[in-house]
């Protein structure tokens, strides 16, 4: 990491004056008094590609016959576009018709649930068994959906009420959000911050994205461009420890220790007042060297909450790594044959497999999304060591969701008797358990047959004890915390431990 010079590149961005309002009806933790729960965004391109298990090339689609929208300012550039299969299409099987339609057709017909079900309906009061004429104001409103279903898309979408954006992915004092993709275009937002490539930070985020310029890490940015074919011309990379001046506010990326790509955010308004958004990250010593953070106190943090509960004391990153090495090597000095499967998500945990890659002297074995998600990193070590022959390897790579016993057994099936056990580990910091604390070697598998799962407390996010730490270290003025905020008791318990950690000498 270069922490020594901080030359400064600012952007050609238009100034922007006024700040983002903050609301007046807050609670004392500074959450809105009523909290509403935004809409389950829809997932990303990047997640629907990587589930469809197909090679990159088959939702690649030719570039478009007209010019594709742009910003004012922002010149046109070419290339292909991305277009997002139906899961049928990218598997290459055929869709199930409907009852009495034919192949052509693809009209959607809206049944209710009693039509479904092949149940008799129910008859409403007032209403004979003949009569099924509804009340004026059910017609009106079946009506309604009926000019609905009839409208165009782009009249469908302009009739939607947009998700309105809380307050705290908002910089106070600033046009800047962080991780808001999903609220579309914020108003007086004119600088989008994405602090890392994981769907619940990124989604809304997509090729037709056109609200404003994104700035976020280089290897973020790649991944950005690369499966979600967001236009180049709105992604605006940014180096590590390299201080930028974005309209009239100096902003720094750190590392995270999170995932590839991750960092967190630095902002200096020109008034001197800081804000650190931590993002998601897994807290450091490390970090507390960095002389950003060192040279002055930060006035508000928003901070990674995901375990902010005295319960989860993790051990170090590298114990847990050292403890799936040396279980690989006991397994397999039992039984030779046997196929070692790491758990992941689409970027995250690549220091466990390459551990046991490094060890074992073996190659990565992943499908070709994964392989092409994990060179773009530009990790040569990494590089060298990933395959596309799952014969080949005895190290694969799987969705971390699909670490489970009946599904190892059927993957095991596809291999043709190249292995005869299953050695798996999901490397999650939900696995953590305070019986075992750091103990590593008094952790339990599961196994079924010749199946054997190890949960290993492998985190990319803070323990308590790390958050703690952190926290007495800044001693800002002020913590928004970002997870596990949906209700207010929650809240308050966090809020408890902040003013207890900020008390202390």
């Amino acid at each position: 990491m270069h922490t020594d010079t901080f030359p400064s590149n600012p952007p050609p961005m238009a100034t922007v004056d006024c700040p983002l309002p903050s609301p007046a009806d807050l609670d004392d933790n500074g959450f809105p008094a009523l909290p509403s729960s935004p809409a389950a965004c829809s997932s990303g391109f990047a997640e629907d590609f990587y589930r469809s298990g197909t090679d990159w090339s088959s939702l690649r689609a030719p570039p478009p016959l007209g010019p594709p929208r742009r910003a004012p300012g922002v010149k046109e550039r070419g290339g292909g576009s991305a277009v997002q299969s139906s899961l049928f299409q990218a598997w290459g099987i055929e869709k199930p018709r409907r009852d009495g339609r034919g192949a052509g057709d693809s009209s959607l017909v809206q049944r209710s649930l009693f039509q479904a079900w092949g149940i008799e309906r129910p008859q409403r009061e007032g209403l004979g068994a003949g009569d099924s004429s509804p009340s004026s104001s059910l017609s009106g409103s079946l009506l309604a959906r009926k000019r609905r279903r009839g409208s165009t898309e782009e009249e469908r979408v302009a009739a939607k009420k947009p998700l309105a954006c809380p307050f705290y992915k908002k910089i106070p004092g600033t046009p800047f959000t962080v991780d808001a993709f999903r609220y579309g275009q914020v108003e007086g937002c004119s600088a989008y911050f994405l602090s890392h490539f994981h769907h619940d930070h990124y989604g809304g985020l997509t090729k037709k994205w056109c609200h404003g310029p994104i700035y976020c890490s280089a290897l973020t940015a790649r991944l950005v461009k690369m499966c979600l074919s967001v236009n180049s011309d709105y992604i605006c990379p940014l180096e590590l420890d390299t201080e930028y001046v974005i309209e009239g506010v100096t902003v720094t990326l750190l590392e995270a220790n999170h995932c590839p790509g991750a960092a967190l955010i630095h902002f200096r308004l020109s008034d001197g007042k800081t804000c650190l958004h931590t993002g998601d990250f897994r807290a450091s010593k490390t970090m507390q060297s960095h002389p950003l953070l060192q040279r002055g106190r930060v006035n508000l943090v928003y901070l990674d909450t995901t375990y902010c509960n005295p319960k989860y004391k993790f051990p170090p990153q590298e114990d847990v790594i050292d403890f799936v090495v040396r279980t690989t090597r006991r397994y397999l000095k039992k039984q030779p044959k046997t196929l070692i499967v790491v758990g992941a998500y689409s970027i995250g945990k690549e220091n466990v497999y390459l551990a046991i890659s490094q060890a074992l002297e073996a190659h990565i074995y992943t499908d070709a999304s994964r392989r092409r998600i994990l060179y773009s990193f530009g990790w040569p070590d990494l590089s060298k060591r990933l395959c596309s022959c799952n014969q080949s390897s005895s190290l694969h790579v799987l969705p971390l969701g699909s670490i489970n016993h009946e599904n190892l057994k059927k993957y095991l099936e596809t291999l043709n008797g190249r292995f005869l056990a299953v050695l798996a580990f999901r490397p999650t910091g939900w696995t953590f358990s305070e019986a075992t604390g750091k103990h590593l070697d008094l952790i339990k598998p599961s196994s079924n047959a010749n199946v054997t799962i190890y949960g290993v407390p492998y985190s990319e996010h803070s323990s308590f004890t790390e958050l703690r730490d952190f926290v007495m270290f800044l001693k800002p003025q002020k913590i928004i915390p970002t997870v596990n905020v949906g209700n207010a008791t929650s809240r308050d318990k966090m809020q408890a431990h902040f003013r207890e950690w900020l008390k202390s000498p």
